[in-house]
Formats: C-alpha cells, structure tokens, sequence
C-alpha cells in the first residue's frame, strides 16, 4: 500500500511539473517585462492617451475608430497602441483589461 501510494505521489507531481512547463510565457509577453507593464507610463490609465476622458477614446464619440465590442455589438471598451508598440485595452472606464505585447 506504500508503494502504491508513493507511485500515486510521483506521478501526480510529474504531470504537475509537466503542466507548468508547457505553461511558460515568453519574456517578451510576460506582464514582468516594463515594457507591457501597466507601471510603464505610456501603458498607464493615467497617461492622457490612454484615458477614458480622452475623446478619442470615449463611448460618446462615435467616430472613434478604436472601440472593442462584443458579440452583440455593445462597446466594453477601447484599444490605444503606445509609442513602443504595446497596444493596450481598457474598458469604458479606463481600466486595463489587457494587452498584445509588441511584435518584432
């Protein structure tokens, strides 16, 4: 019964192990790198062009080109590229729900 419990064991932690392997995300993606990281002014809220009181990026302006909807055609939010090819998406109230790392 040790054994089989010893083997359950082992095996359980090398499918762990496994997993987190598969799991890895490369620097250049990773949320770590200052360059997608919302400390990064130019992926803050609270830099201008990033801003909801931006009217470029708000809801009423319905010319905006950078609006992200869902599949019923409702807008949850925007999206805004920064200056080091980061594009950043918030929702309607500035808040950063993502990002697309740079591709180079």
């Amino acid at each position: 019964m040790k054994y089989l419990i010893a083997i359950v064991l082992i095996t359980q932690a090398a499918l762990f192990a496994r997993s987190a392997v598969a799991q890895a995300v490369p620097f250049g993606a990773s949320i770590y790198n200052f360059e997608n990281s919302p400390n990064n002014f130019n992926n803050s809220p609270n830099n201008f062009t990033n801003s909801p009181n931006n009217f470029n990026n708000s809801p009423n302006n319905f010319g905006a080109t950078n609006g992200v909807y869902d599949g019923k055609g409702n807008r949850v939010g925007y999206e805004v590229q920064s200056p080091t090819g980061v594009t950043n998406f918030f929702d309607n109230n500035g808040n950063r729900i993502g990002y697309t790392p740079t591709r180079r």
